[in-house]
């Protein structure tokens, strides 16, 4: 096949495509559905990717930021270890065939707007020796695959490759891994389409959450493929022995407990294809047993009449989400707020939105901060750290995992620019929340 061809045809098959701005209503317990609309190839608008120079992003009044890593190697997710020692699992995972001229299309262009850098597929530890923010980077553990989600339960240090879940040994004030990492239990990786496999620890620190997404959009690879995807595992930490708890998940890809009441939560990046704002990427509590829609339906019971063979059963036994985002923005990070980041943001999560690339307008590329009463949801979401990309399309990075400092800082992990940023309250919040549980420690 003649790829050159097909790239000199993208603009009419963009013109095709589907043209619309954002609309209203996509933030809330009950965002605005319009009808789906397809296209021969949706509109695909990407980054264009620029460094930094002497700029940086943009945070509240009150706030400052400063970059305390940069030249990483594809910096995903981030953990904060006891003693004030960050974690940064770099990789680039992957390895699905492309199924159609469009998916060339669609590939050529969407590389265009990441970083050129090769994965890590490493751990790199960094480290504040004087405690004035100057952190100091060097490498924790190497010849991983495609390292993502993090979580420590006591000594134990548990990464979530591409491939399997394994755990080191770990000591407080440990720089550098004592040996390999045993395998606690293999995760499902054929084609891995989603490749990112999510990780957080139940508050009691006995259960591993992994989420793993789906082999496709929306099963174009057919059912087979998507064998124990699309869903939440919980697995026993000490024995590695897991079981489903939770499917219809097309993308889960950050989890989080929630520090009072020990519930799951998971931001979930939904399907493309149906229009600039459909579906709702969302944020949700996670239920056991519970079954979210993919492939069959989203947001609830609304029916994907692509998917053939069709399941009324599965789709009437579908529950909507709590919270959407909105469409197509990407969300890649979530964790819980507490005191130390402000009266204006206690009570609340963070969300690291990496920005979409199939929308005339773009969205996301931003850390946004969804506002919590009582333990939910309850109002739109607050832009936290922005100004990633122009309105000129020129982006300097994209937000991934985002992890709260119990000390009063934001971590964010920024995967364009491979650099780590540091978001601390200009005057420190006194008294601050006790740390959270180890056992809890954030994807």
């Amino acid at each position: 096949m003649n790829h050159l061809r097909l790239i000199a045809g993208i603009p009419l098959l963009v013109m095709a495509g589907v043209c619309s701005a954002q609309a209203g209503g996509q933030y809330g317990p009950s965002p605005d559905l319009p009808k789906p609309e397809r296209g021969l190839l949706p509109d695909m608008v990407i980054a264009k990717p620029a460094p930094w120079g002497d700029k940086v992003p943009t945070v509240p009044e009150g706030y400052k930021i400063s970059a305390i890593a940069t030249n990483l190697k594809i910096p995903r997710q981030t953990l904060v270890l006891p003693n004030g020692d960050i974690l940064v699992a770099e990789g680039r995972g992957g390895s699905a065939p492309d199924l159609k001229p469009k998916d060339v299309i669609a590939a050529v262009i969407k590389a265009r707007g990441t970083s050129p850098v090769k994965g890590g597929n490493r751990l790199t530890l960094l480290r504040d020796p004087e405690g004035d923010g100057t952190y100091e980077a060097s490498v924790f553990a190497e010849n991983l695959n495609a390292p993502y989600g993090l979580a420590l339960v006591g000594n134990q240090l548990y990464v979530a490759n591409q491939d399997a879940l394994v755990r080191f040994e770990y000591q407080p004030g440990q720089t550098k891994a004592s040996g390999p990492p045993e395998v606690v239990t293999p995760l499902p990786s054929e084609i891995n389409h989603h490749w990112t496999k999510a990780l957080t620890a139940s508050a009691d620190g006995q259960y591993l959450y992994v989420g793993i997404g789906s082999n496709s959009n929306i099963t174009e690879r057919g059912m087979t493929a998507e064998a124990d995807r699309a869903r939440i595992w919980r697995v026993n930490a000490s024995t590695g022995e897991y079981k489903t708890y939770a499917t219809g998940l097309r993308n889960p890809t950050a989890l989080t407990i929630q520090p009072d009441t020990g519930q799951l939560w998971a931001v979930v990046n939904e399907r493309d294809e149906i229009g600039p704002d459909l579906v709702p990427d969302y944020l949700t509590t996670v239920k056991e047993g519970a079954f979210y829609g993919w492939p069959y339906s989203y947001w609830g019971k609304n029916v994907d009449d692509r998917v053939r063979p069709q399941d009324p059963a599965k789709v009437a036994s579908a529950i909507a989400p709590d919270y959407a985002l909105g469409s197509h923005v990407a969300a890649l990070g979530v964790d819980f707020s507490d005191a130390s980041m402000g009266d204006r943001f206690a009570n609340g999560v963070f969300v690291g939105e990496h920005g979409s690339w199939n929308r005339k307008d773009p969205v996301g590329y931003k850390v946004v901060f969804v506002p919590f009463t009582d333990g939910r949801p309850s109002g739109p979401p607050v832009d936290f750290v922005a100004g990633f990309r122009d309105t000129d399309g020129t982006t300097r990075g994209r937000p991934v995992g985002v992890t709260v400092d119990p000390k009063g800082a934001l971590i964010v992990a920024d995967d364009l620019s491979n650099t780590i940023w540091r978001v601390t309250p200009a005057q420190p919040a006194q008294p601050a929340q006790p740390p959270k549980p180890v056992a809890a420690a954030q994807p």
